[in-house]
């Protein structure tokens, strides 16, 4: 159960049924262990933002609050740990957000994102080069984060299933074909970063590149990897 910042409770844990966003965008098992196990032990934990899929930890007193600009409303040293998951690119002042949730946390800051500098590592940008370099854009670096943070700040990369069920793009690293389905696009607002000619022409690359058997000539590998060490990444930071 989430307590909210005023006091309210709410059970955010879920995405609604039937919508394309629940069948596409599911909380990743393997990334979720990955949070917890960098929350360790804490109790009570602050949980900022709410993105396509929550990535709340379950069996925990948490308290969610949206980043805003403004000071957080909790006393300093309030929560054992505080997190956030994939949220930080809308995110209207990084260094204040992230100082707030430093000091407010008596443990560890965790923030589960992606690097930028490996986003464009992705066979995606074979393809859909526009696509993956707004999206880059948008995702501030990991000396950027960790400079935010502040004191000790460990990074770790968390690979990526093979049966992710979180579906940003990166997470059909093995299963192509998924990405020329529109509603799995629409569920990565990356690729609503771009305009509609340049998304169609991305698309159209793929596909050929899919039938002509390109994409197996070059990738096929990676149709049997179980995992795949791409963007995402998993900084912890302790006071």
């Amino acid at each position: 159960m989430t307590r909210r910042a005023d006091g309210s409770t709410e059970d955010v844990g879920r995405t609604p049924t039937g919508t394309d966003s629940a069948r596409w965008r599911r909380p990743e098992p393997a990334l979720a262990r990955a949070l917890k196990a960098a929350l360790g032990d804490a109790r009570t934990v602050l949980h900022v933002g709410t993105g396509a899929v929550s990535y709340e930890p379950h069996g925990r007193d948490v308290t969610t609050h949206e980043p805003t600009t403004d000071a957080l409303p909790f006393p300093d040293d309030t929560f054992d740990a505080a997190m956030t998951a994939f949220t930080i690119p809308r995110w209207e002042d990084l260094e204040r957000g992230l100082a707030e949730m430093r000091r407010v946390t008596r443990g560890p800051v965790v923030v589960l994102t992606r690097d930028p500098a490996r986003i464009q590592d992705s066979w995606l940008a074979e393809y859909a080069p526009e696509v993956t370099a707004a999206d880059a854009r948008r995702h501030p670096s990991l000396d950027r984060l960790a400079d935010a943070l502040g004191g000790d700040v460990t990074t770790t990369r968390v690979p990526i299933p093979f049966t992710c069920v979180d579906g940003f793009s990166e997470a059909y690293y093995g299963r192509p074909e998924r990405l020329l389905d529109p509603a799995a696009r629409r569920a990565d607002d990356a690729w609503g970063l771009v305009d509609e000619m340049s998304a169609a022409r991305s698309v159209a690359a793929l596909r050929t590149a899919l039938e002509s058997g390109a994409w197996d000539d070059r990738h096929g590998a990676l149709r049997v990897r179980p995992s795949h060490d791409g963007s995402v990444v998993l900084l912890t930071a302790l006071p």
